[in-house]
């Protein structure tokens, strides 16, 4: 039976709307900011054959060309795939392309507190989750509060036939997709034109992880969060 083949890719445009150079400018401190901070992650994850980074931000290529792992293949990618109107049915089916290996372990900078221990877990549970008949991985945000919908005018998540407001721990838990992560076979990139496929495994994140950097107050309360886990390490915190 042959090894599988693990890829991953890490996609970062330019250009972003809501937080001018999001990828790049100093994050915390740290020069190169998230790009740096996930290429550091992720060179530490020994399962990786190859790490695709796949942008149009000359940024991004001068950061990711100061490591020196081979592993890392800097991908020029299409303008037609930078923009904020690209279909992420067309970027799927560039990364599976792009990606060689057996499977494709997609991730994105915008989580920051998402580290080499964690990827390393998702990618054995991922293997054990193949076996016990899921087809792919992702990661989620696991919600057990109250969650009403308008439309219905109720509490969606509450299964009690008792109370109308039982304990958090006693409702319907529900998953929100944060995105920080996919893993999926590359055929399944083919056949079902999707980064996860009919039956996932959910891989719960913490709430730090979960943390996403999408919008500026993000960036701010990401980087003071950073700042605080850094001095948490330093020797005189141990």
């Amino acid at each position: 039976m042959s090894i599988p083949t693990f890829s991953f890719v890490l996609p970062l445009r330019g250009g972003s709307k809501r937080v001018s150079r999001k990828n790049t400018r100093t994050f915390a401190g740290i020069d190169g900011g998230l790009t740096a901070i996930k290429i550091s992650q992720l060179i530490e994850c020994t399962e990786a054959q190859k790490l695709y980074i796949t942008t149009d931000d000359d940024e991004v290529m001068e950061i990711a060309a100061q490591f020196n792992d081979a592993r890392i293949v800097i991908d020029k990618r299409p303008d037609y795939l930078c923009s904020s109107e690209t279909k992420i049915e067309d970027l799927i089916k560039y990364m599976g392309n792009l990606c060689e290996a057996d499977h494709v372990f997609w991730l994105h900078a915008t989580a920051p507190f998402v580290g080499a221990k964690t990827y390393n877990k998702a990618f054995d549970q991922y293997l054990n989750a193949l076996e016990k008949g899921f087809d792919s991985l992702m990661s989620v945000t696991k919600i057990q509060q109250f969650i009403w919908d308008p439309q219905q005018r109720k509490v969606i998540n509450n299964s009690s036939k008792t109370s109308r407001w039982p304990q958090t721990q006693d409702l319907a838990p529900l998953y929100e997709i944060n995105h920080a992560f996919y893993i999926n076979s590359r055929n399944n990139y083919f056949q079902q034109g999707d980064r996860i496929g009919l039956n996932p495994y959910l891989f719960p994140l913490s709430k730090l992880e979960c943390l996403d950097i999408d919008w500026p107050e993000d960036f701010e309360m990401g980087e003071l969060l950073y700042k605080a886990c850094l001095e948490l390490k330093k020797p005189n915190h141990e």
